[in-house]
């Protein structure tokens, strides 16, 4: 109520009142200020860590970024296979047998007794591979002979270049002996 009277003071004393007036207000609004400030800055930190979040399509693009696009990786892979198939069908004239499944195994070997110890695994597939197999042997006149479990068992157990193992060496010298022993009764 002081303050509609205010213009009655004298000038001291409505310096006083008006400085004490001024230091609440600040006081009031310092405070009003702070009360504010409170769900605003938890708001704030709420807001910024949602912004900072990623998408699902910015993980995508930081994936790719990182391993490569897939879809060139599947293309690399896809022509990776192909040059090993091709490395592996260029062997087969080479081999001295192969060992087929009828349908779904093909295992072509190769053997020189100077130079290797054992038999070598020089083309292996199945399915469409098995048949690649015996056409490329077919059109070089390479042995081949039908024997299931053997066929089998090389494509399972040995890898590309590799020497036939050992517990498969007995079945491949019998194979590799009735093929060397056919090839000289033809010539």
């Amino acid at each position: 109520m002081t303050y509609f009277f205010l213009a009655l003071y004298d000038v001291n004393d409505g310096f006083l009142v008006v400085s004490q007036l001024t230091v609440m207000i600040g006081i009031a609004s310092a405070l009003l200020l702070l009360i504010l400030s409170i769900p605003d800055l938890v708001y704030q930190r709420f807001d910024h860590e949602k912004q900072i979040r990623m998408s699902k399509h910015d993980v995508k693009d930081e994936f790719k970024k990182m391993e490569g696009d897939p879809l060139i990786k599947a293309k690399r892979k896809q022509r990776a296979q192909e040059m090993a198939m091709n490395r592996m069908m260029q062997e087969v004239p080479k081999a001295d047998v192969v060992i087929t499944n009828p349908t779904h195994y093909a295992v072509a070997l190769r053997y020189d007794g100077e130079t290797m110890q054992a038999p070598k695994v020089i083309a292996k597939g199945v399915d469409y591979n098995a048949l690649r197999i015996r056409q490329v042997a077919k059109k070089h006149d390479i042995s081949m002979v039908e024997n299931r479990p053997l066929a089998r068992s090389l494509y399972d157990g040995a890898s590309l270049g590799e020497d036939v193992p050992e517990d498969l060496f007995k079945a491949v010298a019998e194979v590799l002996a009735y093929v060397y022993k056919l090839n000289k009764s033809v010539q």
